[in-house]
């Protein structure tokens, strides 16, 4: 073995049973970032209830709201609903 494939790093796949690699995840977000903005379009919504209407998981589903409230896709209503989530709605953009 050489020095370079001793020092890798092993992958780890399942570090958490049912969870897929962050890496898997980041693959998916131009297809999700359409499907999200579709169901945003019909009003806000909160985390959960857009990873309900996806049928993704609430984490994977905040992973790519947060990237999209990042570049300006969608924005949080200041105020947050009764079980405290924020609801996210989509921001008008130029060219759009």
């Amino acid at each position: 073995m050489t020095q370079a494939t001793e020092t890798r790093r092993p992958v780890t796949r399942d570090a958490v049973p049912g969870r897929r690699d962050v890496r898997e995840v980041v693959r998916d977000e131009q297809v999700m970032r359409r499907r999200i903005l579709e169901v945003l379009a019909g009003g806000p919504m909160t985390v959960p209830e857009i990873a309900a209407a996806v049928e993704r998981p609430t984490h994977e589903v905040m992973f790519w709201v947060m990237g999209l409230r990042k570049y300006g896709w969608v924005a949080e209503i200041k105020e947050v609903d009764d079980d405290g989530y924020y609801r996210y709605q989509v921001v008008e953009r130029e060219g759009s």
